[in-house]
């Protein structure tokens, strides 16, 4: 069992190359196919046009979505073509309000999509759409890598967040390739539920069923000594020197973790490890 298809999606070429290098690295290792989708986006809101507005306005922001397409697929072929991998790149045009449609369908065919952090001062408005695109819509597992990770043929550690919702649980499903080629997975458990059906074996029975597909496992336990949860995971990660963190996404629905703020936003904003979600 492997990821066979691998899918980036590239809207600028600033924050284009830490996962592209990620996506070429598990396409040499797993013999996989790779594939740049490279958009150029029209943030133009053509309904909210002043009066007068004419076909010459439409024509310079479509002018401008292609260029900005035509220089992302040129980054992304040279990148590519350096690396001896299987490879295919496209570009094309979207408007903002649409690219989640676009991403989507190229997502549903691929078994793992690898994204840049969506948070920072150099990225646009459409980065966090399209990894909820992916996930949401193309209902595939995302690889979110940091810009300055180190990319990784095969993880070497991998720390599982696991509070056994069900997000957790069909992360950790779709992260199996990653786990079994791991040398340790780490599953951390914080502030279990005293009155749980686990309160005895918290992660145990996670645990027994990694071990039968070949899983070296261990169970950690940590205290919730941080005001959010994301916090612990960060520095537990750095701590351990992990690869990666396996982990569900968006527990609470997007709009409660876009204005109140939750783990998986966090996570997004603050991880120096690459992290591997699903939902």
């Amino acid at each position: 069992m492997a990821y066979k298809s691998l899918l980036t999606v590239m809207t600028e070429t600033n924050a284009a190359k830490a996962a592209l290098a990620q996506m070429a690295a598990l396409a040499e290792a797993q013999d996989a196919h790779a594939e740049a989708l490279c958009l150029g986006v029209d943030r133009s809101q053509t309904g909210y046009y002043y009066a007068g507005a004419n076909a010459l306005i439409l024509q310079e922001t479509l002018s401008r979505a292609n260029a900005e397409a035509d220089e992302v697929l040129t980054f992304a072929q040279d990148y590519l073509g350096k690396t001896g991998i299987r490879w295919s790149a496209e570009n094309g045009v979207a408007q903002i309000a649409d690219i989640g449609r676009h991403v989507a369908h190229r997502a549903r065919f691929s078994d793992l999509v690898v994204l840049p952090h969506p948070y920072g001062e150099d990225r646009g408005a459409e980065a966090e759409p399209v990894i909820e695109a992916a996930m949401f819509e193309g209902h595939a597992p995302v690889l979110v890598v940091p810009d300055n990770a180190e990319p990784f043929s095969v993880p070497r550690s991998i720390m599982i967040a696991w509070n056994e919702s069900v997000e957790a649980m069909r992360a950790v499903r779709c992260a199996l390739p990653f786990l079994k080629q791991a040398e340790l997975a780490r599953i951390v458990v914080i502030d279990p539920p005293r009155h749980g059906p686990d309160r005895s074996d918290p992660g145990g029975m996670l645990s027994q069923m990694l071990a039968r597909h070949g899983v070296k496992c261990e169970i950690e336990v940590l205290s919730k000594t941080m005001t959010r949860v994301s916090d612990i995971l960060n520095r537990h990660a750095t701590d351990t020197e992990s690869d990666m963190i396996v982990m569900g996404a968006y527990g609470h629905s997007r709009f409660r973790e876009a204005i109140l703020g939750g783990a998986t936003r966090n996570m997004l904003e603050q991880s120096a490890v690459p992290v591997f979600l699903t939902h």
